[in-house]
C-alpha cells in the first residue's frame, strides 16, 4: 500500500517508488512583488525610482495654468492605512483600498510687475487627499465591493499592418484569398478580406 502525506487538511497517497516531495512555488509571488514595485509604499519619498505610481504624477506634473500665473508641482505621495480589514470588506461589502495623498506645491506668479518675468509672489505647500487606492491581498487578489478580484494578463498585439492568405483552402476552385489587418496604437481593429470576385 501506498505512504500518505498529509498537506493541509486534504491527505494523499503516493504509489511512488522513489520518495520525493516537490514544493508547489507560490505562482502569485510575481503579480504581489510587480504591484510592491509599481506602489513603492514601503520606500522613503525621497529615494523612490522613477517607475510605476511616481513616474504617473512625474509624467502629469508640473500642471500650469492658461496664464501662466501659477503652476502646481507633486513633491511626494503617501498611502494611508486600511480602514477596514479584509474579513470586514467581505462582510460588508467595502472595497480593501488606503487613502492616497499628495503633497503639492501651488507657486503664484507676480502678473502685475511687468519689469521682472516669473516673479514668485506666494508658495503654498500642503498635502491632498486624492482618492482610495485599491491594495493587493496577502493572496494576490483585489477586494472590490466585498468580491475578490484578480488581475489577469492577456496577451497584447503589436501595433502595424499584418497580411496574410488561406493557401486556395477556402474557395472550392482554389483560388488563393488575401486578407489584412492594420492594428493602430489606440482604436478599433481594421480588417481586410477579399472574396474570390
Amino acid at each position: 500500500m501506498g505512504q500518505s502525506a498529509f498537506e493541509g487538511s486534504v491527505q494523499r497517497h503516493s504509489f511512488s517508488k522513489i520518495r520525493s516531495h516537490i514544493e508547489i512555488p507560490d505562482l502569485v509571488e510575481v503579480q504581489r512583488r510587480s504591484y510592491e514595485e509599481f506602489l513603492q509604499a514601503e520606500t522613503l519619498p525621497d529615494h523612490r525610482e522613477d517607475k510605476g505610481l511616481h513616474a504617473a504624477f512625474k509624467s502629469v506634473f508640473p500642471i500650469m495654468d492658461y496664464n501662466n500665473s501659477a503652476i502646481l508641482e507633486f513633491s511626494s505621495y503617501s498611502l494611508g492605512t486600511p480602514k477596514y480589514d479584509t474579513r470586514e470588506c467581505i462582510e460588508q461589502g467595502m472595497t480593501f483600498a488606503a487613502p492616497l495623498k499628495l503633497r503639492v506645491r501651488l507657486v503664484v506668479f507676480d502678473q502685475q510687475d511687468k519689469s521682472v518675468k516669473n516673479r514668485v509672489l506666494d508658495v503654498r505647500e500642503q498635502e491632498v487627499y486624492v482618492g482610495e487606492l485599491p491594495l493587493m491581498t496577502e493572496r494576490g487578489t483585489f477586494m472590490v465591493n466585498g468580491t475578490e478580484r484578480v488581475a489577469v494578463s492577456q496577451l497584447h498585439r503589436s501595433p502595424g499592418p499584418s497580411f496574410g492568405h488561406d493557401k486556395g483552402r477556402t474557395h472550392s476552385s482554389g483560388k488563393v484569398l488575401f486578407s489584412g489587418r492594420i492594428i493602430p496604437y489606440r482604436g478599433s481593429w481594421l480588417d481586410f478580406e477579399y472574396d474570390a470576385k
